[in-house]
């Protein structure tokens, strides 16, 4: 079984996605000898792409849901069909936090480092901002813990 976890950028440009989604499929084609499991928090981007291709690919989904009120609060718009249908198909871990803010963004990218073998990055290189639980931090906690980490950000990808 190969488990990869995701952490990147929720504000990709409209046409850094295809780009972001090819170099996943492709990352996760390399990584998949058999059984793939993915594990993703699903905000909006990096996270709902890696996680539509995890299952495209035949895999098993595992979503990370931060808060309580997450779905409510954060999961807007056209995302929360995405979101909804991703959940569907997916085992549901819920972290044990009412409010989706830093505390529980944190323990939620902990729980994600401590079921993945590998963690994919769809991260652009910044530093982290002082926030705990971004994609910065999480690339710096996976590799404090020795995880190897795939940072996906290829030709051409920019932040909305």
């Amino acid at each position: 079984m190969t488990t990869l976890a995701v952490t990147g950028h929720m504000d990709l440009s409209a046409a850094t996605m295809p780009l972001v989604r090819e170099a996943v499929q492709g990352l996760l084609r390399e990584h998949a000898r058999e059984d793939l499991v993915g594990v993703s928090c699903l905000a909006r981007g990096a996270d709902t792409l890696f996680a539509e291709a995890v299952v495209e690919a035949g895999g098993r989904l595992v979503v990370v849901v931060p808060a309580r009120d997450y779905r409510v609060v954060h999961v807007t718009g056209d995302h929360a069909v995405v979101f909804d249908r991703l959940v569907a198909a997916a085992e549901v871990v819920a972290m044990p936090y009412d409010v989706a803010d830093e505390q529980a963004y944190e323990a939620a990218n902990a729980e994600l480092l401590k079921r993945a073998e590998r963690l994919v990055a769809v991260w652009d290189g910044t530093s982290p901002d002082g926030k705990r639980g971004g994609t910065a931090h999480a690339v710096e906690q996976a590799r404090a813990l020795g995880l190897p980490v795939d940072v996906v950000w290829p030709e051409g990808a920019e932040r909305a």
